[in-house]
């Protein structure tokens, strides 16, 4: 019983850090990366979807970034909702691809964006910290329950608090990656 409430804690726990992982790939550095333009949303065919699914999105070099649609006739589109999203890009389309030239960041956004990893960091602690104080509510009930013995709840309360100190490094290692390639000149 006590196993499987573990188990669900750690899942929830993996999910945090997976949510914070695809919110720092978010974040822009100074290199080109295709995953800033991936989830970007353009209105094609009556319907919203995102880039991906309507173009082969690649970096040829550190510092461009290359947008091939499927239909030519997208060009236009994908380029305005480029320029709608409010990137900080400036795209140019030649007719076949767009291309998009990472700019370097200027030390003032280096620590915008530190700032911004940060704040997401803490989020993903946070969230962590109410998955270990709703688990550890359970594991009580369940004692309180007589379902269990309590020893079988201190240990469980133990594990389920080395997980969250697991979890919680991983955050700050993430944190400390992001980091140090933000602040990369």
């Amino acid at each position: 019983m006590l196993e499987g409430l573990i188990h669900g804690c750690d899942e929830k726990m993996n999910k945090s850090l997976h949510a914070l992982e695809e919110h720092l790939a978010t974040i822009r550095t100074g290199r080109a990366s295709t995953r800033v333009f991936e989830e970007l949303e353009v209105e094609a065919y009556g319907v919203t979807q995102p880039l991906r699914n309507m173009a082969t999105i690649a970096t040829p070099d550190a510092k461009t970034v290359t947008i091939q649609p499927w239909d030519k006739g997208q060009l236009g589109t994908i380029e305005r909702a480029i320029l709608a999203a409010n990137l900080g890009y400036t795209p140019s389309n030649d007719g076949k691809l767009i291309r998009i030239v990472v700019p370097p960041l200027t030390e003032e956004r280096r620590r915008e964006q530190v700032k911004l990893a940060h704040r997401m960091a803490e989020e993903a602690r946070v969230a962590i910290r109410n998955q270990r104080r709703q688990f550890n509510e359970e594991i009580k009930k369940i004692e309180k329950k007589h379902e269990v013995s309590e020893d079988d709840r201190d240990k469980a309360l133990k594990r389920v608090q080395d997980l969250t100190d697991g979890h919680i490094r991983t955050v700050d290692k993430m944190l400390q990656e992001k980091e140090q390639e933000l602040m990369e000149v």
